[in-house]
């Protein structure tokens, strides 16, 4: 990857270890100020990481690996309506009902959105999902997610990015591209017009009793590990938008 790459990685890098480090003492200090829990600070600290670092690899990898325009790139994560599906109406059995969802057509939406939706040329063209870690349980919603926003975006590339994995199977060797493990690709096969994505950046299996908040759980940032989801990302933005 080019040098200008490198750098930027670095920086995110150098972010990720400066928020980690004082990740406890500001929990602890919100806890005492803003008498909030302390795990819903530490969750929502996670959180707005992962997404500052996810918008950052999108804006590296169109920017910089690729020398776009940068102003042909537009990320956001604002509603998108998802029309009620014609055939559910067609076969509901109440008249009254029947009549009264046909005639409240244009109110009858639900908006969706996932964490980054990223616009080329105004296009929708990628989904991701920002996790500070992912299990089974959860990897259902987001399907369900992707899935509805295919009905509308049928090309949409989908992606989850996560920092840690517990997922099982090979998921959590950040750095390469995994092969799985057998209860989400189970789950998975229930969802077979997504082909989700799924980038972990950290290496090793969450543990529950291991936060990596806590100096002695912490698990580093690599560069190299940030490059691999940056080929993720030119995988599907190569040759595609130039």
């Amino acid at each position: 990857m080019k040098t200008k790459t490198t750098a930027e990685l670095q920086k995110l890098v150098a972010q990720y270890d400066s928020v980690m480090e004082v990740m406890e003492h500001n929990a602890a200090k919100s806890m005492r100020d803003d008498n909030r829990a302390y795990g819903g600070f530490v969750r929502a600290a996670k959180g707005k990481m992962q997404e500052f670092i996810t918008e950052s690899l999108i804006r590296v990898a169109w920017d910089v690996e690729m020398a776009a325009d940068p102003s042909r790139l537009i990320v956001n994560s604002e509603k998108i309506k998802i029309p009620i599906q014609k055939s559910y109406i067609d076969a509901i059995k109440d008249s009254r009902l029947k009549k009264y969802i046909t005639a409240n057509m244009t109110r009858h939406t639900y908006g969706l959105s996932v964490d980054k939706h990223v616009f080329i040329d105004r296009k929708f063209f990628l989904g991701i999902e920002c996790k500070a870690y992912t299990e089974n349980a959860m990897i259902k919603r987001i399907l369900v997610d992707f899935y509805l926003l295919k009905t509308r975006f049928p090309n949409l590339h989908c992606f989850l990015f996560q920092l840690e994995s517990q997922l099982g199977g090979d998921y959590s060797t950040a750095g390469r591209y995994p092969l799985g493990s057998f209860p989400t690709h189970t789950i998975m096969s229930y969802f077979q017009n997504v082909d989700l994505n799924i980038v972990t950046l950290l290496e090793g299996e969450r543990k529950v009793d291991r936060p990596i908040n806590k100096p002695d759980f912490f698990k580093p940032l690599k560069v190299e590990h940030l490059e691999t989801a940056v080929g993720y990302l030119l995988e599907s933005l190569n040759g595609v938008f130039k």
